[in-house]
């Protein structure tokens, strides 16, 4: 289903979405929003990764845990929009394919990507994509998907936008590089400011 969705409706190739995990995947790295755990396994990383997965659902974090056992996940249950009940500092982050599920305007998403900033090293990296909201191109399926979903309230993304995004991860990052790629906005943020 990941597959079908990502590549016939928001055309999104599935293989930049893993090379992104290989690239950027540190030692200690703290998943925020797992899904399946498809991506991890995919990017095939050394059995040795200090994995912690993140996400408010069990069912998803039972999942993708079992999907990951070899690495012998930590599970935490938590809101990724209030203080991260995680000791860091990780390596690395992942927010792949959230940021569009998250309550509020794209100002608001802003809480997230700062507590995930607050537990990562200081050269740490935050990495992942988000589907974008329709004032951005789409083609004709991905909006009729997009205006179901937001209707139904699984997706919030009514006025994120690729220009939004790399406000919101400057405020905690020094180095953010945002790349639309089909429905999609795929970023990498580094080098963590200090709280204002």
């Amino acid at each position: 289903m990941l597959g079908v969705t990502t590549r016939a409706i928001w055309h999104v190739p599935l293989a930049s979405a893993v090379e992104t995990y290989r690239v950027n995947l540190g030692h200690r790295h703290l998943d925020v929003g797992p899904g399946t755990g498809y991506f991890i396994e995919a990017a095939s990383p050394p059995h040795d990764l200090d994995l912690t997965l993140l996400d408010p659902n069990p069912h998803v974090l039972r999942k993708a845990s079992k999907r990951l056992a070899a690495y012998r996940p930590v599970a935490i249950q938590a809101d990724v929009k209030k203080p991260l009940p995680v000791e860091g500092p990780f390596d690395s982050a992942a927010l792949s394919f959230v940021i569009h599920c998250l309550g509020g305007p794209m100002k608001h998403k802003g809480r997230a990507i700062r507590n995930i900033a607050d537990v990562l090293a200081p050269e740490g990296v935050l990495f992942g994509g988000t589907i974008l909201g329709p004032q951005e191109q789409h083609g004709r399926a991905a909006r009729a998907f997009l205006r179901a979903a937001n209707k139904q309230g699984a997706f919030d993304n009514g006025d994120d936008t690729a220009a939004g995004l790399h406000e919101i991860l400057s405020e905690s990052f020094e180095e953010v590089a945002v790349e639309t790629v089909g429905s999609a906005a795929m970023f990498t943020a580094s080098v963590v400011r200090s709280p204002t």
